[in-house]
């Protein structure tokens, strides 16, 4: 995904520029971000903050209530398609690609994503 050209941010949605992080929301940080990975189990590494890089560049150029899961499964599998897209996801992020993934990224998760009553998170 090319986070070079910022002309496609949407209106409102305000990022600070972060050189590892360019679409990252003005209040989040790294270092918030490891601390809850930690209390999720996970130890980051560069596949992890590469999702989270994926869907705050999905997240900043669309409304935030129209991103759809499908919309952050499909980037997430695209983003990742040589390492073996989702599947491989699932084993960066257990609890979902999306879910947990969103959650590191300071981002809220699309409507369902958590719901554990269907055996599984997206």
């Amino acid at each position: 995904m090319n986070h070079a050209n910022q002309d496609f941010i949407r209106p409102g949605f305000e990022t600070r520029p972060l050189p590892d992080f360019p679409d990252a929301l003005s209040d989040w940080s790294r270092q918030e971000a490891e601390a809850l990975a930690r209390t999720e189990g996970l130890i980051p590494t560069e596949e992890h903050w590469r999702a989270v890089r994926t869907l705050q560049a999905l997240y900043a150029r669309h409304d935030e209530p129209s991103v759809s899961v499908r919309q952050l499964h499909d980037a997430l599998n695209e983003e990742f398609r040589a390492q073996g897209g989702i599947k491989h996801l699932y084993i960066l992020f257990p609890q979902g690609p999306v879910a947990q993934g969103c959650l590191l990224a300071g981002l809220q998760p699309p409507s369902g994503t958590q719901d554990k009553g269907f055996g599984s998170a997206v």
